[in-house]
């Protein structure tokens, strides 16, 4: 009996993985064996910067909290123990939206816990 080899899903894996490497450059893009590392390695990049995304933003938000509560005479562990004192329950997301794009309502949560 002859071998059989599944010739529809094997040209449908390597089409999979050149259609992920589009716009990849030179052999990266249309030689099987170079793009498949180039994705292996991207699709790493991906899974790992999707957890780094949210530490970065955390950040970020921390940042505008700290640069509006300033504007105020208080640090953001200063603010953040208040607004905990307070029961006030907002989370750091909406914090920073509302120090950055809203001052007159940071400014009521201000005058709140003061």
């Amino acid at each position: 009996m002859p071998r059989s080899v599944n010739s529809v899903a094997s040209r449908a894996r390597r089409k999979k993985v050149l259609k992920s490497a589009k716009g990849y450059w030179g052999r990266r893009k249309n030689v099987l064996t170079v793009a498949k590392n180039a994705v292996d390695k991207a699709m790493g990049y991906a899974y790992r910067d999707r957890k780094v995304k949210k530490r970065e933003f955390r950040a970020l938000w921390i940042q505008r909290i700290n640069a509006g509560a300033r504007e105020y005479g208080m640090s953001y562990a200063v603010l953040m123990g208040k607004l905990k004192d307070a029961k006030i329950d907002l989370n750091r997301k909406v914090l920073a939206d509302l120090a950055m794009n809203h001052p007159e309502a940071f400014k009521e949560i201000m005058n709140k816990i003061k």
